[in-house]
């Protein structure tokens, strides 16, 4: 079946980077106590966040989705349009949508209500997702890791397209011709690719035609191939690399000082590692911790200064068009991770749109 072409995307192209931020609702053991946050602590908060985020002119916030018992959010759909009824400008997304173990066209759906909710809001970042746990809760098979991905995207697309969809595939179950309904507010509902660092991911996005998301958990210099490689994808193809999206993302705490960042959000990060991770570290050391927060890594912990440096190096790599900050890790208090957004909105945010902005139209 023909692929769909997705060069008319809505898209800040051209215009100042975006920024945003994101998380996955973990629920981490308190340092102090061993107890973790309770779901419905960890939701209203999120929430609070959310709207604090919308206040200080961030333009984003994304959602992950976990099925898992140290998350909170399984139904990012659900907390998205609860934040839209108490946000105005925030564009609301996934930070992935685990496709694989989805059903497209019920995704779409759900997206095109959420998009109808928050006056044309919605955003889907969709991913094979970098944890397996709903494989196996779904019915579905981790042989089928990456053809499940790739026949459930074109799927979503082609729901995207069709009103009346009509589908013949192997891994869902034939359509003839039934209604997609409701459809979005927006004319074309965003859809992007999350990748980390397979090369066949990249490749997906350039052949589709997709914007690209691309998770930064080392430093841009690992990436800068796979991106070229995107685009050189998408010229194949016959889309228009330079009218194609891309968002960068990754660990994010900012503090008055680097020494005052590091020193708090450490243990923190260190809880995050130890106890959320797919695979969960024995011990994540301190020496590790400074090396990827240094010049190179792909950690933002640090002064503004030192975050708006390691952010123009990303621009500099990538020249992309929005940058999410994971907040909130390993159950950093509210009080932390809401002056860290703060200084985001009001001391990163600014420069980095400014310098880029000068950048892009020399």
């Amino acid at each position: 079946m023909d692929e769909a072409s997705t060069n008319d995307d809505d898209s800040n192209l051209g215009a100042d980077v975006d920024f945003g931020i994101f998380t996955f609702g973990e629920l981490s053991r308190n340092l102090t106590t061993g107890e973790a946050l309770s779901p419905h602590q960890r939701l209203k908060e999120l929430i609070e966040l959310a709207k604090l985020a919308d206040q200080a002119g961030i333009g984003f916030i994304g959602l992950g989705e976990h099925h898992r018992r140290d998350f909170a959010i399984s139904a990012p759909e659900v907390v998205l349009a609860a934040i839209a009824r108490e946000t105005k400008n925030l564009r609301l997304a996934t930070a992935v949508t685990v496709l694989s173990t989805q059903d497209p066209v019920r995704l779409f759906e759900q997206f095109a209500t959420l998009d109808l909710i928050s006056d044309g809001r919605a955003e889907i970042i969709a991913g094979r997702g970098a944890f397996t746990e709903s494989y196996p809760l779904f019915g579905y098979e981790l042989a089928d890791y990456d053809g499940l991905f790739e026949e459930k995207l074109q799927l979503l697309l082609a729901a995207r397209e069709q009103e009346q969809l009509t589908w013949r595939g192997t891994h869902h179950h034939s359509i003839d011709g039934m209604d997609i309904a409701p459809r979005p507010l927006q004319q074309k509902l965003p859809v992007w690719v999350g990748v980390g660092g397979t090369p066949a991911s990249f490749e997906r996005a350039g052949r589709l035609g997709l914007p690209l998301y691309i998770a930064l958990l080392s430093g841009p210099q690992h990436f800068a191939r796979l991106v070229d490689y995107y685009r050189e994808s998408a010229a194949a193809h016959g889309h228009d690399p330079q009218q194609l999206p891309i968002g960068t993302g990754g660990h994010f705490f900012a503090a008055p000082t680097s020494q005052q960042a590091r020193d708090t959000f450490y243990p923190y990060y260190r809880a995050y590692f130890e106890q959320n991770m797919p695979r969960p570290t024995g011990h994540f050391p301190r020496e590790t911790f400074e090396s990827w927060a240094g010049p190179g890594g792909g950690l933002l912990a640090g002064s503004p200064q030192e975050i708006i440096d390691k952010l123009m190096v990303q621009y500099q790599t990538f020249g992309h068009d929005r940058y999410m900050a994971q907040i909130g890790l390993g159950g950093l208090p509210f009080a932390e991770t809401a002056k860290s957004i703060e200084l985001l909105a009001t001391e990163i945010m600014p420069v980095v749109q400014k310098e880029t902005h000068t950048a892009r139209r020399p």
